[in-house]
This record gives C-alpha cells, sequence and structure tokens, in this order.
C-alpha cells in the first residue's frame, strides 16, 4: 500500500486501534473536498497497532474532540514539508460533541448546547445541567 507524503496538511498519529473511523466522524471529515486516508491496524513499536489519519490539506481541527475521544493522539500540522506536533490533553469542557443520555435533561428539551464538563483526571465528563455521565 503506498500513501503519498504529505507537503501541507495534517496527520493524526497514534490513534488508538479501532478509533479511527470514530474521528473521521466526530470531525465530519466525509465533507471535506480534499484526500483524506485512513489506515488502520498500523503496525506501531509504542501500541503494537495504532490507526492513523492524513488530511491532505490545512484545515481548522477541534482538538477539544481529538482529546475527548483520545487524548493520546498525536497532531502533525505539516506545512511546506516540515512537521509540527501538537499533544493533546483532556478539555476541560467540551460543547456538542456528545448528547446528554438523561431524556429528562434540558438540553434534550431545549435548543441549547450539549454542555459537558470533566470531572476528574480519569476521563469522566458530566452535564453541566444534570450532571448525567457522557458515555
Amino acid at each position: 500500500m503506498k500513501i503519498d507524503e504529505i507537503e501541507n496538511g495534517i496527520v493524526l498519529d497514534h490513534i488508538k486501534a479501532g478509533n479511527g473511523m470514530k474521528v473521521y466522524e466526530a470531525l465530519k471529515l466525509n465533507k471535506l473536498k480534499c484526500q483524506v486516508a485512513i489506515i488502520q491496524n498500523a503496525k506501531s513499536v509504542k501500541q503494537g497497532v495504532k490507526d492513523i489519519i492524513k488530511i491532505n490539506e490545512l484545515i481548522d481541527i477541534n482538538l477539544d474532540v481529538l482529546g475527548y475521544i483520545d487524548s493520546d493522539i498525536t497532531v502533525n500540522i505539516i506545512k511546506n514539508g516540515k512537521a509540527e506536533k501538537k499533544a493533546l490533553t483532556l478539555p476541560e469542557k467540551i460543547v456538542n460533541v456528545v448528547k446528554c443520555s438523561n431524556p429528562r435533561c434540558i438540553s434534550n428539551a431545549e435548543d441549547i448546547d450539549y454542555v459537558f464538563e470533566l470531572t476528574d483526571n480519569k476521563g469522566t465528563y458530566r452535564c453541566i445541567y444534570c450532571e448525567t455521565k457522557a458515555k
């Protein structure tokens, strides 16, 4: 398999194996007009296997979404063939990334944002309106 080198674009590396499509869907990469490559189960010295996403264009990506899905993802921003690495952390707050599972929550009854806040260092997020845990 041959996937060309990127001159200007983004490489999402060290995605936990099996999460590549989740990242693809969360970032709505299907709406892009540029080339996007998803490599699943690539061999990795550090992880055993991993997924990789290559985007052949410089776009704005929501780092909070990536941090929520998998804070071990490495984001490589490539400009003129030179890569700049960005490490992710768990975001303190996520907005409209996940929907509250509580059917009685005001966020499901009203036209307001789904807002979840990080409540511990283990990655637990809770709805700011009803405190339901994000799934």
